[in-house]
C-alpha cells in the first residue's frame, strides 16, 4: 500500500482586514495630529524672534520699536550699507579683527593649557592628585561676578588695564575648570594599554601626550574650542571692564556704540550688525558640530 506525499505549507498569519487597519489609523490620528501641531507651535515660538530680528534689520529704527510685524512693508538696506561707514570713525572691520584675535587666542590657550592639565590629572599619579582635582572642580561653584573686582584690582596694579592681557592670561593658565574636567573624563576612557606600550618603546610623558593622547582627544579638544570661541566672541563684561579705547573694542562693545550719549539708539543698525556678527560663530559651529556631539558622548556629559 503506497501513500502519496503531499506538500504542506505552513500556516501564515493573514493580513488584518482593511477595515481593521483603517480603524487603527483613526485611533492614532488624534494623538499624531496633536503631537505634530504641538511641535509646530513650539517651532513657531522658537523661530519668531529669529525671523523678527532678520526682518528688523530691513526696517527703519522708528518702525522697529513697538512693532511685532515680522517683515517690513517697505524694506530698506540702509542699515547694512551704513555699516561700511563704521561707527564713530571706527571701521566695523576693526571690531571684527579685535574679536577674532581674542577668540582665536582664547581657543589656543584653552586647548593647550587645559589639555596639559587634564593629562596630568588623568595619566600621572602624584601625591594630592584627587584633592587638587576636587578643589579645581569646586571652583565651578564660584560665580563669575564674585571674581570681577579682585581680578580688576590685580590687573590694575600690574598696569594691564586697556590691554588684552586680562582677557587672555587666564586662558593660558588652565583656569577654566569645566574644560579640564571635560578632557580628564575623555582621557580616562582611553585604553591604558596605549600608554604602557609607549613607555615600553621609551616614550616619556610629553611624547605620549603629543603623539598618542592628543590625537585621540580631538573630539574633546574641538568641543572645548567651540565653547571657548563662542564665549569669547560674545563676551561683553570682560572687554567692558578692561578696555577703554574704542579702537580696541570687540563686536559686543561696538554694538553698544549704537546708543548715543542721550540714550537714543539706532536699532536698525544695531540689529544689522548683530546679524553680521553671528555669521563667524555660526560658521565655526556648523563646521565642527559633529565633534561637539562626539566629545559630549564620550566624555560622560551627555544625558
Amino acid at each position: 500500500m503506497s501513500t502519496q506525499a503531499t506538500d504542506v505549507t505552513p500556516a501564515t498569519d493573514a493580513p488584518p482586514p482593511r477595515s481593521t487597519r483603517a480603524a487603527a489609523l483613526r485611533r492614532r490620528l488624534p494623538g499624531s495630529l496633536a503631537w505634530h501641531l504641538g511641535s509646530l507651535a513650539i517651532l513657531a515660538v522658537i523661530l519668531y524672534p529669529v525671523l523678527w530680528v532678520i526682518g528688523g534689520s530691513f526696517k527703519e529704527s522708528g518702525d522697529i520699536v513697538g512693532s511685532l510685524d515680522l517683515f517690513p512693508g517697505d524694506p530698506i538696506t540702509d542699515n547694512y550699507t551704513s555699516l561700511a561707514d563704521g561707527i564713530a570713525d571706527i571701521s566695523i572691520s576693526t571690531f571684527f579683527v579685535n574679536s577674532l584675535f581674542l577668540a582665536v587666542g582664547s581657543v589656543i590657550g584653552i586647548v593647550v593649557s587645559c589639555s596639559l592639565t587634564a593629562y596630568a590629572f588623568a595619566k600621572i599619579r602624584f601625591a594630592g592628585r584627587n584633592l587638587l582635582f576636587t578643589l579645581m572642580i569646586g571652583t565651578l561653584l564660584l560665580p563669575y561676578h564674585v571674581l570681577l573686582i579682585p581680578q580688576y584690582v590685580l590687573f590694575r596694579n600690574l598696569d594691564m588695564i586697556n590691554t588684552y592681557t586680562p582677557l587672555l592670561l587666564g586662558k593660558y593658565l588652565a583656569t577654566e575648570a569645566f574644560f579640564v574636567f571635560l578632557m580628564v573624563q575623555f582621557m580616562r576612557n582611553l585604553p591604558r594599554e596605549l600608554d604602557e606600550a609607549a613607555r615600553l618603546d621609551g616614550c616619556g610623558h610629553l611624547r605620549i601626550y603629543w603623539s598618542i593622547v592628543l590625537p585621540l582627544c580631538r573630539p574633546a579638544l574641538i568641543t572645548s574650542a567651540i565653547f571657548t570661541f563662542i564665549n569669547s566672541w560674545n563676551d561683553f563684561m570682560g572687554p567692558l571692564i578692561y578696555l577703554n579705547e574704542p579702537g580696541k573694542y570687540t563686536i559686543s562693545l561696538g554694538l553698544k556704540m549704537f546708543v548715543d550719549q542721550e540714550g537714543l539708539a539706532n536699532y536698525g543698525g544695531m540689529i544689522a550688525m548683530s546679524l553680521v556678527a553671528l555669521l563667524p560663530v555660526l560658521a565655526f559651529f556648523l563646521a565642527f558640530q559633529r565633534y561637539l556631539i562626539d566629545g559630549m558622548a564620550t566624555s560622560g556629559l551627555k544625558g
